[in-house]
């Protein structure tokens, strides 16, 4: 499996059988998402910088919602939570999306804005590979931002939503998160490519992506 960074909360996973985007944001947020191509499109919520399904070519699958849904040899999940913690009333409602791609479970958490439920952590428990929101502002807090691994206990965290050259929106640089981890200096990678056996591990890896437009 490939994981690239298309900027902010958007991921393209190309697995053996399909790609997925995550939340491809409106061009008005300052990074250049292009046209890629995807067979399946995950929507957190409606705003306009996690929902842009204009901006991805060919004719995906769009999935918007809590449910079940399978295609293309890849099961996902969709679980109702909240875009602040004052259940919605804030901000409104935010899906959690677990996909299950080439026997590894990836949770994409959107703009969650608030701590897992015991409930919540059991449906999220044995995820490969988490992409965690670490700017604040408008999603979790960065002590939040840490409990949420230390409660999923992910094998890698690839920190998403967080402040770049290129994000025209104020939100945290991922450097405040990555220093709770004792990474004083970022060390970033064009894409990461894993399977099974590259997950196998105790300890949560922290892995930060280049955004593809630099």
């Amino acid at each position: 499996m490939e994981v690239r960074w298309l900027g902010h909360s958007c991921f393209q996973i190309r697995g053996k059988e399909a790609v997925i985007i995550t939340d491809p944001y409106h061009p008005s947020l300052g990074y250049s998402l292009g046209s890629p191509k995807a067979d399946i499109v995950t929507l957190s919520h409606s705003h306009s910088g996690h929902s842009y399904i204009e901006g991805i070519g060919g004719v995906p699958k769009k999935i918007d919602g809590p449910g079940e849904y399978e295609m293309k040899g890849v099961f996902i999940v969709g679980i109702a939570t909240f875009h602040d913690n004052e259940r919605g009333r804030e901000r409104g409602k935010n899906t959690v999306y677990l996909l299950e791609v080439d026997g590894m479970t990836l949770c994409h958490l959107g703009d969650i804005g608030h701590l897992p439920t015991p409930q919540l952590v059991e449906e999220m428990s044995n995820v490969d590979v988490l992409f965690l929101p670490v700017g604040g502002v408008s999603t979790i807090a960065l002590p939040i931002a840490i409990e949420m691994i230390k409660r999923l206990n992910p094998r890698i965290a690839i920190p998403m939503h967080y402040k770049t050259p290129a994000l025209t929106m104020n939100l945290e640089p991922v450097d405040r998160f990555l220093k709770q981890f004792g990474i004083k200096q970022v060390v970033t990678q064009p894409k990461l490519i894993i399977n099974q056996s590259s997950t196998a591990t105790d300890t949560t890896q922290i892995v930060v992506l280049d955004y593809l437009g630099k």
